[in-house]
C-alpha cells in the first residue's frame, strides 16, 4: 500500500490483464455467484474477464501496485460499466475514488448523466451507489454478450447527474 494508503488512479496496462481478470473474477464471484442464474455463473470465467478487459483496455482504470491491482473501473460511453474493489481494499475509499475518476471521464466526453447496471440483490453495491448519490431508476433488461448469443438479465438501473457531481 502507498504510505498514505491511497494509490493513484491510473490507466491499466496490458501487462496487468491477468491480475485484473483475477480481481474482477473474484469480485464477481463474491458479489454475484449466489444471486445470479447458474448459466451466467458458468459463462463468467477468468478467461471471459480477460477477453473483456483486453477489448476495453483503453477505458480501464485501476489503482494499486502494478501487477497487483486493488480495484478497477471500466467506463463505456455514459456508463460506469464495471466497478470492482478487492476484498482487502474495501472500506478504504478506493471505490469512491475509482467512481469519481470514472464520472470525470464520462463528463469529459460531454455527458451530463451517467448510468450503471447493478445486479438485483447486490445489496452491498446498491448501498454504496445510493450513499454516493446515485438514484435507482428502476429495472431494465441488460443484454449481456455470451459465446452462444445474448444473455438477458434484469438489473437495477442507477443514474447520477454529472452537472453537480
Amino acid at each position: 500500500m502507498c504510505t498514505d494508503g491511497k494509490w493513484p488512479i491510473r490507466a491499466a496496462d496490458s501487462s496487468e490483464i491477468d491480475a485484473l481478470a483475477r480481481l474482477w473474477f473474484d469480485g464477481w464471484q463474491d458479489a454475484h455467484a449466489e444471486i445470479l442464474p447458474i448459466r451466467l455463473r458458468q459463462l463468467r470465467t477468468i478467461e471471459s474477464f480477460s477477453e473483456r478487459l483486453t477489448e476495453a483496455l483503453a477505458d480501464v482504470r485501476t489503482a494499486g501496485p502494478e501487477g497487483a491491482p486493488a480495484g478497477l473501473a471500466i467506463t463505456k460511453h455514459d456508463e460506469l460499466y464495471q466497478l470492482y474493489v478487492g476484498a482487502a481494499a474495501r472500506g478504504t475509499g478506493l471505490a469512491a475514488r475509482l467512481t469519481t475518476d470514472a464520472l470525470g471521464r464520462i463528463r469529459a466526453k460531454g455527458h451530463q448523466r451517467a448510468w450503471l447496471a447493478c445486479a438485483i440483490g447486490n445489496e452491498r453495491a446498491a448501498r454504496f451507489y445510493e450513499k454516493s448519490g446515485w438514484r435507482r431508476e428502476g429495472v431494465m433488461t441488460s443484454r449481456l454478450p455470451a459465446p452462444d448469443g445474448i444473455f438477458p438479465l434484469d438489473v437495477w438501473r442507477y443514474e447520477i447527474d454529472l452537472i453537480d457531481a
